[in-house]
């Protein structure tokens, strides 16, 4: 072989191991990258929980993998921008849903566009209302429910801005329960 056919065959693997790097590189990036914070929530009824959850939110189901016994082993959903994953209880695995622990500390919030035609469809799909729509000191029209699985969920449309000082302010002609807002340190 001569130094010409060698230096041609290596530019070639050269060239195809370029391109094979820069498919995969696009591949890659053509990914869509997952959000760096997302809810996997735990249901008793997963299934079901998909349907209150398209219905009520209007959520956009991405993915469903059932297990073999029929219980949904993973699901995926999307709310707006918010993506959420979700399963069935599976008590063997340690895996429990608000209904078997009697309620939840966690709350899911979620910005949307119209907090009261959300709030209004999501009562009517069957989430029971925890704290009504209104307008917070912080600038947002917010209010709670709790839907038919257990999970509480803040919803929120944005306002108007406010200040960290306006909001101190705001929290002094609260109820006293709520205290005084105090200054990071």
């Amino acid at each position: 072989m001569t130094v010409q056919t060698l230096n041609r065959s290596q530019s070639k693997a050269q060239s195809k191991a370029k391109s094979k790097s820069q498919t995969k590189t696009k591949a890659a990036a053509q990914r869509k990258t997952p959000p760096p914070v997302m809810p996997h929530l735990v249901c008793a009824g997963a299934a079901q929980a998909i349907d209150f959850y398209k219905k009520a939110f209007g959520a956009v189901e991405v993915m469903r993998l059932p297990g073999k016994d029929g219980r949904l082993m993973h699901a995926a959903l999307e709310i707006g921008r918010a993506t959420i994953m979700l399963a069935d209880e599976m008590p063997e695995w340690g895996s429990l849903s608000p209904t078997s622990l009697k309620g939840t500390p966690v709350t899911i919030h979620l910005y949307v566009d119209d907090v009261d035609a959300f709030f209004a469809r999501a009562v009517k799909a069957g989430a029971t209302a925890k704290m009504p729509v209104a307008d917070m000191f912080w600038g947002d029209r917010y209010g709670v429910l709790v839907d038919p699985f257990g999970h509480s969920w803040s919803v929120a449309t944005p306002q108007r801005e406010v200040t960290a000082e306006e909001m101190r302010e705001a929290m002094k002609n609260m109820q006293p329960q709520y205290g005084e807002a105090k200054q990071p340190q």
